[in-house]
């Protein structure tokens, strides 16, 4: 899948997720972190290793990269191979820094244990 088809596939989804919250200005809406839904490159700052900053996430949908998302609309984003984000909030109640997916090479398995996984979750 291109980039461009990428990019229109999440922005679609997050247009599709404010349809569904009320009519409030999104400007006046509470807005939180959501994780794994990120564009390789337009991720929010303070991202997980593997990043230093806004922008600086190298894979799309990176599991310990985050964009701000109307609140309540995170979980409702569809991506590809019929994955979805996290909300940080979702995370930080269960002791997770981000999701064990779609992360770059060479993380320590210290790092690697602060995320969600989610293989264990299906299993489970």
């Amino acid at each position: 899948m291109s980039t461009q088809m990428k990019s229109l596939a999440l922005m679609g989804a997050v247009a599709a997720a404010l349809g569904a919250v009320s009519t409030t200005s999104v400007s006046a809406q509470e807005m939180e972190k959501c994780y794994g839904v990120s564009l390789a490159g337009e991720n929010g700052c303070a991202a997980g290793p593997g990043t230093t900053c806004a922008g600086t996430s190298t894979i799309d949908y990176q599991g310990n990269a985050w964009t701000l998302v109307p609140a309540g609309t995170c979980a409702d984003i569809e991506l590809p191979d019929g994955r979805h984000g996290e909300a940080e909030a979702s995370l930080e109640a269960d002791g997770y820094n981000g999701l064990n997916r779609d992360l770059p090479e060479g993380l320590s398995d210290d790092v690697l244990a602060g995320y969600r996984d989610l293989d264990m979750m299906m299993d489970g």
